[in-house]
């Protein structure tokens, strides 16, 4: 399966979903369809507000598809691949709604990303996160400056250093990344409905100004990620990696 993006309406709340088989991981096709659904809600005059969340009850989202990253042959392709978390993260950061983010489990590398960019994230006690890229010989370049924007570059690198070490969901609170913490997913959902209804029924123009105001500063990330993605994509094709990632499959 190449995963799913699915978008239910619930008066002017889109709440964009996205599955995978592995651990909601992120193949190139996902990541250019939930691009493609981010900016499609963007225009839409009848949405206020997004909330997005992946499917099931085991992790958030596994990053990069392993299997993906191992059929890269050049640079090309590999600066391709990682220019897909660098649309999704720029389309989050330009849309014109804000983005709730719902954190059910865990969150390694590109997943990370995805949480950073969010405007607003509710996550369980249980939604440990981890940047384990320098492990497999790449590093989180494409994602770092969202990740850096909202925990700081000395959280950041101790994510980074410490690759095979997973963050608590105390420790990402204390950091910013998380806004606030539940003991439950059915806890979690029943305040986001209620915090959700309730700011989609404010002034859509002041949302949407307020929304400009959160990213300011980050003009400079509609090159900067994809020169990034170019260094990924050059290391994704380094031996290291390759051994480092097919031992991991195995």
């Amino acid at each position: 399966m190449d995963g799913v993006i699915k978008t239910s309406f619930d008066n002017n709340i889109a709440t964009v979903s996205f599955f995978h088989p592995a651990s909601n991981s992120f193949p190139s096709l996902l990541l250019h369809n939930l691009t493609q659904e981010l900016n499609v809600l963007s225009a839409n005059k009848e949405v206020n507000l997004i909330v997005l969340k992946s499917e099931g009850n085991g992790a958030f989202c596994a990053g990069a598809s392993f299997d993906e990253l191992l059929e890269v042959s050049n640079l090309e392709e590999g600066k391709m691949f990682f220019s897909g978390f660098a649309n999704v993260i720029n389309a989050m950061r330009t849309c014109s709604k804000i983005i709730i983010g719902r954190v059910h489990g865990k969150a390694v590398g590109g997943g990370v990303g995805i949480i950073s960019a969010c405007d607003y994230v509710f996550a369980t006690n249980n939604a440990s996160t981890k940047l384990s890229e320098l492990a497999i010989g790449i590093g989180p370049f494409v994602i770092e400056p969202a990740v850096s924007r909202k925990i700081g570059k000395t959280a950041m690198t101790e994510m980074t250093l410490a690759a095979t070490e997973w963050k608590s969901a105390e420790w990402n609170l204390n950091k910013g990344l998380f806004t606030q913490l539940f003991k439950s997913i059915e806890e979690l959902d029943d305040f986001l409905n209620t915090f959700a209804l309730n700011l989609s029924s404010y002034n859509p123009e002041a949302l949407y100004e307020m929304k400009k105001v959160i990213w300011e500063g980050t003009e400079n990330w509609q090159t900067l990620l994809y020169e990034r993605a170019e260094i990924s994509g050059k290391l994704v094709l380094s031996e290291f990696t390759i051994q480092a990632l097919t031992k991991f499959k195995k």
